[in-house]
């Protein structure tokens, strides 16, 4: 009984159209809500208004309207976008207050862009002039951010910066003392796969003994500052795109603009100071290791001794070849914190974008490594060093 009673009271929605002239007034009346199993059709109303010729406007009106919720504005804003597309004006002002503004806002707010973009495909000049334009807008934002670090870091040499020093010491001890099993593994097995694959070739010619030449030169010059650098974007430069993404989501990064706090200061220059220290020494570090596993190679497999495998270390590695790799770390690790810290700081408002920071900034870095190797080696080259 009590059903019925509810249903008594509760008439069922209902649109009824009516034309004069090239006006259709469009009149809703009864309880429009989600839950009512009968509403009219939008389509259904619009087929009346096509047939009818030539109309210009379409008002819509309450009659004897109840409650409404989003289904009376779902059938509207099929009517919004049909007045739209055939450039039919649309009058709301005879419904109940609040029904305009809603259908306002919900066409002022505009559609989520995704990965899978509707339209016609560009031409393939247009993609190379956007990409172009990309790169363009990329590198300009990359040199101003790399100017603000300058000059935050002239600010802080001369007190007028605030740091957070607790932060500059953490960074040390993560990006050093935390560091060393995974770099000290890593360079362990390159300098053991270099001098495997050294003897594989040298020992057809009889000179196994000049594989300890080569992976001394190799990881001193080369490879104890790529690895290095390679896996600190990894680990490091992803945790700090991570870090200061996650602020810039949480809105961190705006309180600190608030309180008169540069992020500049407060959080890119100590990382970029704490990894630019302690890389050299993780790559010296990498280069002992390294030449630990060709040791490994050249007395097991090579049946060199020890003293021979030392000699011709020390012998083909100088002093220059050392500081070559430990300028070269320096570099790479400015790179992995400025790559780190920048995507970071443009990270987007939403949780996805962080994940994309971390991942832009790993391969931004290590792309950027690999460049400025060559850039700096072709130099040496031209300075004869």
């Amino acid at each position: 009984m009590r059903s019925v009673a509810e249903s008594e009271e509760a008439p069922a929605a209902f649109a009824k159209i009516s034309l004069q002239d090239e006006e259709a007034t469009i009149a809703f009346g009864g309880t429009w809500n989600l839950k009512g199993s009968v509403r009219p059709k939008p389509a259904t109303i619009l087929r009346e208004v096509e047939s009818a010729g030539t109309v210009k406007r379409i008002r819509c009106v309450g009659q004897d309207l109840g409650t409404w919720d989003s289904a009376l504005l779902l059938f509207l804003s099929e009517v919004d976008a049909w007045c739209e597309a055939h450039q039919v004006a649309l009058d709301l002002q005879a419904l109940p207050e609040g029904v305009g503004s809603l259908i306002a806002l919900a066409k002022a707010v505009p559609e989520a862009e995704t990965t899978s973009r509707r339209g016609g495909q560009v031409s393939f000049l247009y993609r190379i002039g956007a990409w172009a334009i990309g790169q363009t807008s990329a590198f300009t934002a990359a040199a101003a951010f790399i100017g603000e670090c300058v000059l935050s870091l002239w600010r802080i040499v001369t007190g007028k910066g605030k740091v957070d020093w607790r932060l500059f010491w953490l960074t040390l001890e993560e990006s050093g003392a935390h560091a060393l099993p995974i770099v000290g593994l890593i360079s362990f097995l390159t300098g053991l796969i270099l001098a495997f694959v050294a003897s594989i070739q040298l020992r057809q010619f009889g000179a196994g003994i000049y594989v300890a030449n080569l992976v001394a030169v190799a990881m001193a010059r080369e490879m104890g500052a790529i690895m290095t650098g390679v896996i600190m974007a990894g680990r490091t430069g992803a945790a700090f795109a991570a870090q200061i993404g996650s602020m810039k989501v949480s809105e961190e990064i705006d309180a600190l603009d608030t309180l008169a706090i540069s992020p500049m200061d407060f959080l890119v220059s100590p990382r970029t100071v704490a990894l630019f220290l302690m890389m050299p020494l993780l790559g010296f570090y990498s280069d002992l290791l390294g030449i630990a596993g060709g040791a490994v190679v050249g007395l097991g497999v090579l049946h060199i001794s020890l003293v021979q495998y030392w000699n011709q270390t020390v012998g083909s590695m100088g002093l220059e070849d050392i500081i070559t790799g430990v300028v070269k770390a320096s570099i790479f690790g400015v790179i992995v914190a400025l790559t780190g810290c920048q995507r970071g700081m443009n990270c987007q408002n939403n949780a996805a974008a962080v994940g994309n920071a971390a991942t832009s900034a790993v391969v931004l870095a290590i792309t950027w490594i690999v460049l400025s190797d060559a850039i700096i080696d072709v130099l040496l080259d031209v300075l004869k060093l």
